[in-house]
């Protein structure tokens, strides 16, 4: 059962993270917590099951999705953090700007498409791989390949590319990065169209997981991912990957032996612990402050 609950837990754990993800893209540019991205998530599953219903196919549903997420947190961007920037406010800000989009966009897909829960329709095929006394579901080892494959692809995004080298400019020094020539904006920009994509991913890879879908999901599941980026070192890929799968797996444990109770809680008594020891997370960096 041990065993058993461990690869449920990484399957899980593997949503998760790519959640995590856009927590950490984002922080990692402009140092900002976006707590819209739960909502963003439920946009791009809400999307996937949209666009697959339309009868295009479940990896162009999807794709289609995925664009429109990612316009999405162009959108937010641009219309609602970018003329704080400008006017250089507080970060509390654009913290408090990002609570009050993920309600908007909560209510938006209620009011449009309605709050009950729909089924989402099975992604990957239903047959279960035996291995002794381990049954694993075609989809738990496809959301596991799935996902690692889209963190290889950011991964070489953002320290194999020019637009990474400039992302990872913008992450120490936006200044120094605007006067060398880089669109700053533009490249805050192309960071929360990733963490949209990353987010519809997320999104369609959990709701065909468990074959339901409705626009509060996102709540829930964007605490967990941010407790998993702060656990993992918020701002660091590897971190988010690890701090998701440690989430999953710890869920995984308590509901089969604490009880579906404790399964929510489990997560952030994880994250206060780790703090408590490593504040700044597995994979995060101590900050030089300059005075």
């Amino acid at each position: 059962m041990l065993i058993q609950q461990v690869f449920n837990g990484l399957a899980l754990g593997m949503g998760y993270a790519l959640i995590a993800v856009g927590y950490s893209l984002v922080f990692g540019i402009l140092r900002l917590v976006n707590f819209s991205h739960g909502a963003i998530y439920a946009f791009g599953a809400e999307m996937a099951m949209l666009t697959i219903s339309l009868k295009f196919g479940v990896l162009p549903g999807i794709l289609a999705a995925m664009i429109l997420t990612g316009v999405l947190g162009i959108v937010i961007d641009k219309v609602a953090l970018e003329p704080l920037r400008k006017k250089k406010s507080p970060q509390i800000a654009s913290l408090i700007t990002t609570i009050g989009i993920s309600n908007i966009i909560t209510n938006l897909l209620i009011v449009f498409i309605g709050s009950e829960k729909r089924n989402f329709q099975p992604i990957f095929s239903q047959t279960t791989v035996t291995i002794g006394n381990i049954s694993i579901s075609m989809t738990q080892i496809m959301m596991c390949i799935v996902s690692l494959l889209l963190m290889s692809v950011l991964m070489i995004i953002v320290f194999k590319t020019k637009i990474g080298l400039a992302m990872r400019a913008c992450e120490q020094n936006p200044k120094a990065a605007n006067m060398m020539g880089i669109n700053v904006n533009f490249v805050i920009s192309f960071t929360f169209f990733l963490a949209g994509i990353s987010a519809t991913i997320a999104g369609a890879l959990v709701s065909g997981y468990y074959q339901i879908v409705y626009p509060n999901m996102g709540f829930m599941a964007g605490l967990k991912a941010f407790a998993a980026a702060v656990l993992g070192g918020i701002g660091s890929l590897p971190g988010a990957l690890l701090g998701g799968l440690i989430v999953g797996v710890s869920e995984s444990m308590a509901a089969t032996f604490l009880g579906s109770t404790y399964r929510d809680s489990l997560a952030f008594i994880i994250l206060i612990m780790v703090l408590i020891i490593r504040p700044h997370g597995l994979f995060g960096r101590k900050g030089i402050t300059k005075v």
